[in-house]
């Protein structure tokens, strides 16, 4: 089982924005030092609810910060963001780090970043199969030009080639987000592993690791591949010597966090979207995930894994929205829940 940490670089009700960021980096160093797999990095623009706007800008300077701890982005955005640059950066990290770093992408919502960037809404409605395309394109081939109704321009070389990486002679894994049967289809279609919501409970994912498996079978995917898939469980933990002190620890924090952050979203178009009570929410990840004793948390982790095939996790640390409580939670994951596991 492989466990990580989720870093939103959330800004909590009190702090600045420089804050969130610090206690991201703080806690990519502890979940190093924990034992931990990989750290993986949110993307947000003009909204509290994560400050970092661009998760592979951050996910450079944490690769320069430690030295064997995988780094991901959970996601890159796509819809705003022009698939060749971003591949670019990511054949750039991949080299740079031996391998180290992992590319995920996802469609993003429909929020006015999508206007601010020029994108438009045609980018996050239908636009997401042209750019993840040219995206594994410009990974995988010597050369790339596009004729898409988005994207058009002659051959150019592909420089630096993500796969000059020795030993491996790969570029960087790719995982999509995904949150809708479509969304699984198409990561299926391409033999991309999955990352999965943390709204979203085991019977949930174990339906769309099945539709996947079906999906990447019936589009020619070995099956030694699709066993091997990677898929990846994102999720909350809070570990604490009992379950009343791990909830209570986030439902005094989480909720102010959630109602200032999921309110500030403004749509492209302008229209309401209703959004998740905070409170409700907060007792549902508490539910869902891994908060409470050792013994407990390495219990629901082993349980998600079992119903669902996946024992890749990448799991929201800083609840508590408080660095010195988070890095503890960080420490006793890495030096508590882990020996359970094993």
């Amino acid at each position: 089982m492989r466990v990580g940490t989720f870093v939103l670089a959330a800004q909590f009700p009190g702090q600045g924005q420089a804050e969130p960021l610090h206690r991201a980096i703080s806690t990519a160093e502890a979940a190093e030092a924990a034992g931990l797999d990989a750290v993986w990095l949110a993307e947000h623009h003009f909204v509290p609810y994560g400050v970092c706007p661009s998760a592979v800008t951050l996910a450079g300077l944490l690769l320069g910060r430690t030295r064997r701890i995988g780094v991901g982005t959970a996601v890159s955005v796509l819809p705003t963001t022009h698939p060749v640059a971003l591949g670019e950066q990511a054949a750039l990290l991949h080299l740079v780090s031996g391998g180290r770093f992992t590319l995920g992408v996802g469609r993003g919502g429909p929020w006015v970043d999508l206007q601010v960037f020029g994108a438009g809404k045609e980018a996050y409605e239908h636009g997401f199969p042209e750019s993840l395309d040219l995206l594994l394109r410009w990974l995988r081939e010597p050369s790339v030009g596009a004729q898409g109704p988005r994207y058009a321009f002659p051959e150019v070389p592909v420089v630096p080639r993500p796969d000059e990486l020795e030993p491996a002679g790969a570029g960087p894994a790719v995982v999509v987000a995904c949150t809708s049967p479509g969304t699984v289809r198409l990561a299926a279609e391409r033999g991309l592993p999955m990352l999965l919501g943390m709204h979203c409970g085991d019977q949930d994912k174990a339906a769309m690791v099945a539709l996947w498996r079906r999906t990447a079978l019936a589009a020619g995917h070995g099956a030694d591949a699709v066993a091997a898939a990677g898929h990846v469980s994102a999720g909350v933990v809070q570990v604490a010597d009992t379950r009343a002190d791990a909830v209570e620890s986030l439902r005094k924090a989480m909720p102010g966090w959630l109602q200032r952050g999921l309110a500030a979203h403004r749509t492209v178009d302008g229209r309401t979207r209703a959004m998740r009570d905070p409170y409700a929410y907060t007792d549902l990840l508490c539910d869902l995930h891994p908060v409470g004793p050792p013994r407990l948390c390495a219990d629901r982790l082993a349980a998600t894994a079992e119903a669902t095939g996946i024992t890749r996790f990448a799991l929201l640390v800083e609840g508590s929205g408080d660095l010195a409580a988070t890095l503890h939670n960080v420490a006793r994951l890495g030096g508590d829940v882990l020996p359970e596991l094993a």
